[in-house]
């Protein structure tokens, strides 16, 4: 932890020096993910060479290592740089579907621009509740250290295991809940599958049944980057109620959303994860014989 607190203390100018030499280290000698990176750029954007491929790759390299260090930043920031470097620009859509805080908001994003800065940035903001769900991370030392990042001020993360119950349980008072839905859900996990830059991928069907369940609108997030270090924050409509509990419009209005802004700033996705480690076919095969024995 003391290498985390360290890191917090660097002023932006050295901080983002220490984020080049982590980028060179990453890409150049480590390798980091880089077939992964690779397999998931080519079959998103087919229609790209190889030359364009690998800048691109690099690009992704570049932000993420920026934006790994402006997390750990975070700790010694203050709310009011924060209001500075994320700015909100139509805030509106949020307010106008809490009823003027009277009423709970779905809030689903993705891994893209910083999305641990846009939760603070729309808190200190509009100084309302907002706690994010989150699948807590195998380091627990890492996941000790993005908790504490998280709840700084006054956010409450809700790990996944145990949000829906906190929600339905808590459901008549006002917050924000926030949902990065763009990782995988395991094989035992209920899932939905759709097309995905290109690709079938299965997406997390929590969202939808808590919106369903609670009669919560659900807006998307899109958090866009200016330029080093500062960011904005896009809300888009994604599902209003009543809502068709045979359908999952939800989901594929997130899923559209989600292909659009990362078409608009592919370098700031991540590309890292291994979002199609799933195979549909293997596991319907699998399913088939387990049922035929």
């Amino acid at each position: 932890m003391f290498f985390y607190r360290a890191i917090a203390y660097l002023p932006f100018p050295l901080l983002y020096a220490v984020a080049w030499l982590a980028y060179l280290i990453l890409y150049y000698i480590a390798g980091y993910r880089k077939a992964v990176v690779y397999q998931n750029l080519q079959h998103a954007f087919p229609e790209r060479n190889a030359s364009e491929i690998t800048v691109l790759a690099k690009k992704f390299y570049r932000q993420l290592s920026q934006t790994a260090f402006e997390i750990v930043k975070a700790q010694r920031m203050r709310p009011r740089d924060f209001r500075e470097r994320v700015q909100l620009r139509n805030p509106e859509l949020l307010l106008e579907k809490s009823l003027d805080q009277t009423r709970s908001v779905i809030v689903l994003t993705i891994h893209q621009g910083n999305w641990e800065w846009m939760l603070h940035g729309a808190t200190t903001a509009l100084g309302i509740p907002i706690d994010p769900v989150y699948k807590p991370l195998h380091n627990r030392t890492v996941d000790r250290l993005i908790y504490s990042i998280r709840s700084q001020f006054g956010s409450r993360p809700l790990a996944m295991d145990e949000s829906t119950r906190d929600i339905l349980r808590r459901r008549r008072e006002f917050r924000i809940f926030v949902m990065v839905a763009d990782q995988s859900p395991i094989r035992s996990e209920r899932s939905y599958w759709t097309t995905f830059l290109n690709r079938e991928a299965a997406f997390y069907q929590g969202s939808e049944s808590l919106a369903q369940l609670t009669g919560f609108p659900v807006l998307f997030a899109q958090c866009r980057r200016q330029r080093r270090g500062h960011y904005e924050v896009i809300f888009h409509e994604v599902g209003e109620p009543p809502y068709d509990k045979g359908s999952h419009n939800v989901i594929d209005r997130y899923v559209e959303l989600a292909e659009q802004a990362i078409r608009e700033e592919p370098e700031s996705w991540l590309w890292s994860n291994r979002r199609w480690k799933r195979d549909r076919r293997k596991e319907d095969a699998a399913a088939a014989e387990e049922l035929a024995g």
